[in-house]
Order: structure tokens, then C-alpha cells, then sequence
């Protein structure tokens, strides 16, 4: 008895053992799946801001090799700087000029070109072009068609009676030049997420609407808009990345000039880093962007989710 009560002790131990290893092991799983990935994304996405965020800290004089810890010094200098306080202001006005109009286009495009025509396939590519261009490629192209005089706006403008203007060399308008080559690249690209989004919305509401005698605008204002409130939150973050993001058409074409009058944020740091060797303040402005971003993100989205709760 005392055998078959010792192996019946040792059996159940071992099936204790069995199942705390296959308990582990299935938890383990996952993360040996996901590992890959994490190490990606610790590599190129937290480590990089984790050195970002170390170099904003410190000091490294042109010629020098040793690093100097200067706590916040480089934050105060960054906001000492009137180029920097420029660009941050041309960035709000060129967000301004660029987020709600190319989301507005790309709406007003879906809802023009959302039924499945051969017409319709014809005119979203056309749409969807300029946003397959490469933004070097597209600027290069309009900087002959900004040309002054002889450029493409300015022999249209002629015909009609109108002096044409210095479109990149004039402060005033130089600025307002990019804030166009950007919603000609974006809005097509924007209508494609529409596009998908009003595929999802449910007919039988639109249909109760019409039923009810709502007209077009406030079946637009009232279902369609709110509906697409995912979407929208969707398209407004993509949006402000590029805000933040998209700086090869300044390098082609004015360099920030003329006056900064068109010197972006993502420009200032590549100045700052790659002409003054200002490592440290390209970094501090690098960690203040995307801290900026990642919050109006974060308050965009969830804008949008309540609204989106509140419509349902």
C-alpha cells in the first residue's frame, strides 16, 4: 500500500509539473512570436528617442568629441531663437492652410465618385496621381510652373488680365505657394480613405433619412459626416504627420527662404543639425515636435470618438 501510495504521490506530482510547464509555455509563446517585432521597435523607433532625448540634454561643440551636460540650456536657446519662433508660426499656418482643405477636397471627392462607374475609376486615378509623384519630383515640376513671368500660372494669369506674382520669392506669397503643391499631393490621397469609409456606412440609415425627408445637406450634415467621424480621426492624424513630416518641397524650392518666410519646423532641424552642427538643439526641437504631435493625436482621436459615440 505504501508503494502504490508513494506512486500515486510522484504521478500527481508530476502532472502539477506538467501543467505549471505547459502553462508557461503557452504564456511564453506570444511573447517568442512578438519578439521580433519588439526588437524592431525598440531599435528603430524607442531606443532613437531615448537618444534623442539624452543628446537634447547634452552639448557637443563643432570639432569636439566630448558631449557636455547642459540640462535645459538647449530647450532655452531653442526658444530664444527668432528662427526657430518662425518656424513653429509658418508650421501653424501651413497646418491651417493645408489639414482642412485637402480633407475637405478628399470628402467632397468620395461623395462626388463614390459609385463604381468607368468615369469614376478614371477620375480617382487622375485624383490619386499627384499623390504617387515623389514630393521632389512634384516640386521640381512646379518650380517651373512658379516661374516668375514666364511660368505656367503666370501665362494663364496674363491671358486673363492679371499680373502674376513672384510665387516663391515674395514673403507674403511664398508660403501660401507650398500650402497649394500640398493640397494638390494630398487630397487624392486623403479621398481613398473616404472612399473606403462611406463603402461601411450602413444604407438602411441613409435610407431612413431620405424616408424622414431629410434633403441632401442634412442627410450630409446629420448622418453621413457623423458616421465618418472614424475615418475623419483617421485622415486628421495622417494629415498632421505630413504637417510635420513633409519638408522635400522647401528643400527644392526655397530653403526656407525667402526671410524664413517659409522655413518649417522639420527644416529648421535639419538646418541646425546638418549646416550650424547644432546637434543638441535639432534634438530638443526633434523631441518638442513629436511630443506635440503625439498629444494632438491623442486629443484628435479622442474628439472624434466621442463624437462618434454621441451620433450612435
Amino acid at each position: 500500500m505504501t508503494s502504490v501510495s508513494e506512486a500515486q504521490t510522484a504521478f500527481g506530482a508530476s502532472r502539477v509539473r506538467l501543467g505549471l510547464g505547459l502553462r508557461v509555455r503557452s504564456r511564453a509563446f506570444p511573447w517568442l512570436l512578438l519578439a521580433p517585432s519588439l526588437l524592431l521597435l525598440a531599435a528603430f523607433t524607442y531606443l532613437p528617442i531615448l537618444r534623442v532625448a539624452w543628446e537634447s540634454l547634452h552639448d557637443k561643440p563643432h570639432g569636439t568629441r566630448e558631449s557636455l551636460f547642459v540640462g535645459l540650456g538647449n530647450y532655452t536657446a531653442l526658444f530664444a531663437d527668432k528662427a526657430f519662433t518662425q518656424s513653429v508660426v509658418n508650421n501653424l499656418v501651413y497646418a491651417a492652410g493645408t489639414v482642412p482643405p485637402s480633407m475637405a477636397l478628399a470628402l467632397l471627392f468620395a461623395l462626388a465618385l463614390q459609385r463604381s462607374t468607368r468615369l469614376n475609376a478614371v477620375v480617382r486615378a487622375l485624383l490619386l496621381f499627384p499623390s504617387m509623384v515623389p514630393l521632389v519630383a512634384a516640386a521640381s515640376l512646379f518650380f517651373f510652373i512658379f516661374l516668375p513671368g514666364v511660368g505656367l500660372f503666370d501665362y494663364y494669369l496674363a491671358k486673363i488680365g492679371v499680373r502674376g506674382f513672384n510665387w516663391l520669392g515674395d514673403p507674403d506669397v511664398a508660403l501660401w505657394s507650398l500650402i497649394g503643391i500640398t493640397i494638390w499631393k494630398n487630397a487624392g490621397y486623403y479621398m481613398l480613405f473616404y472612399l473606403a469609409g462611406l463603402q461601411t456606412l450602413p444604407g438602411d440609415v441613409l435610407e431612413a433619412a431620405t424616408i424622414d425627408g431629410a434633403n441632401g445637406w442634412q442627410r450630409l450634415r446629420h448622418v453621413i459626416v457623423p458616421l465618418l467621424a472614424p475615418t475623419t480621426a483617421f485622415v486628421l492624424v495622417i494629415a498632421l504627420i505630413n504637417v510635420l513630416t513633409q519638408v522635400d518641397h522647401v528643400i527644392v524650392l526655397t530653403k526656407g527662404g525667402p526671410s524664413n518666410s517659409t522655413k518649417l519646423v522639420l527644416y529648421y532641424i535639419y538646418e541646425q543639425a546638418h549646416e550650424n552642427f547644432a546637434a543638441g538643439k535639432a534634438a530638443a526641437a526633434s523631441l518638442l515636435s513629436v511630443s506635440f504631435l503625439l498629444a494632438l493625436s491623442v486629443v484628435s482621436l479622442k474628439t472624434m470618438e466621442r463624437g462618434a459615440h454621441a451620433a450612435s
